[in-house]
């Protein structure tokens, strides 16, 4: 018998059945396809692979004079792109097997079916367990009239490409969105945007998605904010989408259509049947626990904050209150990133969304920043929300370069509660970035000094 049986073997369900390992427990990890979930295989980190690539040759090919150096003749092979991204979500594997191997966790492959809260059945084989963790993650959405067209790619098939499309429609202009547009716009291809909401990045406050527009903008990605795909037809060689807006309507056409307009949890048959509670998601308390005695869930499946870092956390706080102690899930210290041009991240409360009656807003632009300019950087801020009264900080966002390293600063401010002067009093090393988040800090006393 197993003191605990995670399916799934995504970020939230192999961070979790280390953490029980490392408490003492046995474990197994069921897994019906490759090792790491949508994160390793078809998110995260082949995205990542990809635009570092792309970035890389849109740096050289733009910025590569200003710091006095000549490469003539620039060009990339997609093949040897594929074959990084490839090596990459290889080696990622290979880790998580390694440590699964290093902290005695057995993987058993195949397709599991629940029975019951103690039993799991995996091909022909019963599983008994005391514990049982559901990380079966999620997949993404696609919906009429898209469907029941041929070819049109979700996010999942970008990595799947052998060759790059001349041009793309990109359905939704959320995080993937604007990751995959930066992606293709960087290695040279059109890219249009619709997005249905008053502006892309609909989470994050406007002047955060207008710098992301502007960047995205020359690069001669065509944006349309406020407007709708209402048909798409499919030709020999491309599609023609139609988008309206009010009484405005265009046709669009494009090589290819991406559908980015977010992910939903997956749910099979066994997990209804067993009687968890769905909201959306299964829903649970705050210590991942469902409505099911000793059925706990984390991650995507959950249908909450659908990011890894966070079903990580998840995972580890199930495998606590598994192992007997007492843990709860904190969400408001989250950190969301984005990997645009300049890259993009958030944690706290956004200007959208606080009594500006009751808050400090301070911000700081990149181009104020001696880093920056020795980088030929100018676009970006940082934006710190603090408390009037306390001058606890309260929100931080970060429009720079290295913002989504930068974000920790942010996020342990708001994590424990420190004021923007606990900050300000805390050095930060010169010449670098951070010192952006510094001169917004100062901001909120009043006294920043480099504007």
């Amino acid at each position: 018998m197993y003191d605990s049986v995670i399916i799934g073997s995504g970020p939230g369900g192999y961070v979790s059945a280390i953490r029980l390992s490392q408490l003492g427990k046995k474990v197994a990890v069921i897994e019906k396809e490759d090792l790491g979930g949508t994160c390793t295989n078809k998110g995260c980190i082949p995205t990542k692979a990809l635009l570092t690539s792309a970035h890389l040759y849109e740096k050289i090919n733009t910025e590569a004079k200003k710091f006095g150096v000549k490469v003539e003749n620039i060009d990339y092979d997609l093949k040897e792109i594929i074959k990084h991204m490839n090596k990459v979500v290889l080696q990622s594997r290979k880790g998580i097997e390694y440590l699964f191997k290093k902290n005695n966790v057995d993987l058993i492959k195949g397709v599991a079916e629940i029975i019951d809260k103690n039993h799991i059945k995996v091909l022909n084989q019963t599983i008994e367990t005391k514990y049982i963790i559901l990380a079966h993650g999620s997949q993404p959405v696609i919906f009429t009239p898209f469907d029941k067209i041929e070819g049109i790619w979700t996010s999942d098939d970008v990595f799947k490409m052998t060759e790059l499309p001349d041009s793309i429609l990109i359905v939704g202009g959320g995080v993937i969105g604007i990751e995959i547009a930066t992606l293709f716009s960087n290695l040279g291809k059109k890219v249009y945007i619709v997005e249905l909401l008053d502006h892309i990045l609909p989470n994050e406050d406007p002047d955060v998605a207008e710098v992301a527009k502007k960047s995205l903008m020359k690069k001669g990605v065509e944006i349309f904010e406020k407007y709708k795909v209402t048909n798409v037809t499919k030709n020999k060689e491309s599609y023609i989408s139609k988008v309206e807006k009010d009484d405005e309507s265009k046709e669009i056409e494009s090589s290819k259509v991406l559908i980015a307009v977010g992910r939903r949890p997956l749910i099979p048959k066994d997990i209804k049947e067993l009687g968890v509670t769905i909201e959306k998601g299964v829903k649970t308390d705050l210590s991942m626990k469902t409505n099911i005695e000793n059925v706990y869930a984390i991650g995507d499946i959950r249908a909450h904050i659908m990011l890894a870092h966070v079903a990580m956390y998840e995972g580890i706080v199930a495998a606590h209150n598994i192992a007997g102690e007492s843990k709860k899930m904190d969400y408001s210290a989250v950190p969301n990133v984005i990997f645009s041009n300049p890259e993009i991240a958030t944690v706290g409360l956004k200007e959208k969304d606080v009594d500006l009656e009751k808050v400090i807003i301070s911000k700081f632009p990149v181009s104020a920043n001696a880093r920056a300019r020795t980088m030929e950087e100018r676009e970006g801020f940082v934006k710190i929300i603090a408390d009037k009264e306390t001058k606890k900080v309260l929100g931080a966002s970060i429009v720079s370069p290295n913002a989504t390293d930068m974000i920790m600063e942010g996020v342990l401010a708001i994590k424990y509660g420190m004021t923007a002067s606990q900050l300000v009093d805390s050095i930060h090393p010169h010449p670098t970035l951070t010192e952006s988040i510094l001169g917004a800090e100062e901001g909120i006393e009043g006294l920043t000094i480099h504007i």
